[in-house]
């Protein structure tokens, strides 16, 4: 017991009068949030704790409640401390979509998964969430050649591959910023969505933004932690597509179009999200997330090997990795 899960029992004991109660470890994250059940006579709830220098509990108080505005199942606020960083929220369940997925139900979940994302970006307003701009977008990119290429390869890329690599990184995020507007979970894959009544729950959420329409696509079906078969991911892509276009959603009228923007939108987020697991390695003492890096560069070189704009991306992948073993077996 540390100082702030006496704090949470203390402060639960408050806002829960006289209730018996236990409580158990949940959940944790790549964030410094944690998860606790806390068992009660007749259910469950989530006690959450994030420390306030740390994790900002007022965007996830916000974008609850756009959620529930929109139809989604996201757990209501019961309580909350925000000074502390402290809420009690509903249960969602224990099972994830990333444990029950498989060949027989991918589709019906991956569907009622699709249907929300609609409704979700069916609510869209401008100016109710930050902006997925560009500054924000090539923050993120930048994380792989400081944290992954740097930090995790140990490679200092020449003058002329900087070069290479910052003509790349405008040509993916023009692509981007040329997509539609609407709300972005920014985490819509399968580790955050859980299966319940209504399906989905959906978690993770705070990091919410208003941008490009082919982000949270493009997250649910080309997930961090498990890889899906192309026609699963092409014959999802395309109901989603049809779902949107019915709910009038800013999708393009052409479905190639559409596609090509999603993988675009997904090329981004791979080379971040490799940066990410990097620094969540060695900065933050998270073990484990490394181990999926060879996912995101499989996605990466997908992308590299569909578009012709990309092929610089594919030369410098090809020359980091022939540094790498060179380096590796020299004596």
């Amino acid at each position: 017991m540390d100082d702030r899960f006496r704090a949470l029992d203390a402060w639960l004991r408050s806002v829960l009068p006289g209730a018996a109660f236990r409580i158990e470890p949940a959940s944790a994250d790549a964030s410094f949030r944690r998860y606790f059940r806390v068992f009660l006579a007749d259910r469950t709830v989530i006690a959450m704790d994030a420390p306030p220098e740390r994790e900002n509990s007022h965007a996830f108080v916000h974008v609850a409640g756009l959620l529930r505005e929109a139809g989604l199942n996201a757990p209501e606020i019961f309580a909350q401390d925000l000074a502390r960083g402290f809420l009690l929220v509903t249960d969602l369940g224990t099972t994830l979509y990333l444990d029950a997925l498989d060949k027989g139900n991918a589709q019906r979940l991956f569907g009622e998964a699709t249907s929300a994302l609609v409704r979700w970006q069916a609510a869209s307003r401008e100016g109710v969430l930050a902006a997925y701009d560009e500054a924000m977008l090539r923050r993120e990119v930048e994380l792989f050649p400081e944290w992954y290429l740097g930090r995790h390869l140990g490679i200092e890329l020449s003058t002329q591959q900087r070069e290479a690599l910052e003509n790349i990184f405008r040509t993916i995020l023009g692509n981007n910023l040329a997509q539609a507007r609407v709300f972005v979970h920014r985490d819509f894959m399968p580790r955050n969505l859980m299966v319940c009544d209504p399906n989905p729950g959906v978690l993770d959420f705070q990091d919410a933004v208003y941008g490009p329409v082919g982000y949270d696509v493009a997250c649910l079906f080309r997930d961090a932690f498990a890889s899906w078969d192309e026609e699963l991911v092409l014959d999802g892509t395309i109901r989603y597509w049809e779902k949107a276009r019915r709910a009038s959603l800013p999708v393009p009228s052409d479905f190639a179009q559409f596609w090509r923007d999603v993988e675009w939108m997904g090329l981004q987020r791979h080379l971040k999200v490799a940066g990410i697991f990097a620094r969540l390695h060695y900065r933050d003492g998270k073990k484990g997330y490394l181990e999926d890096t060879p996912r995101f560069l499989g996605y990466i070189r997908h992308a590299v090997a569909r578009y012709n704009e990309l092929a610089p991306l594919g030369r410098l992948l090809d020359e980091v990795e022939g540094k790498r073993a060179q380096a590796r077996y020299t004596f």
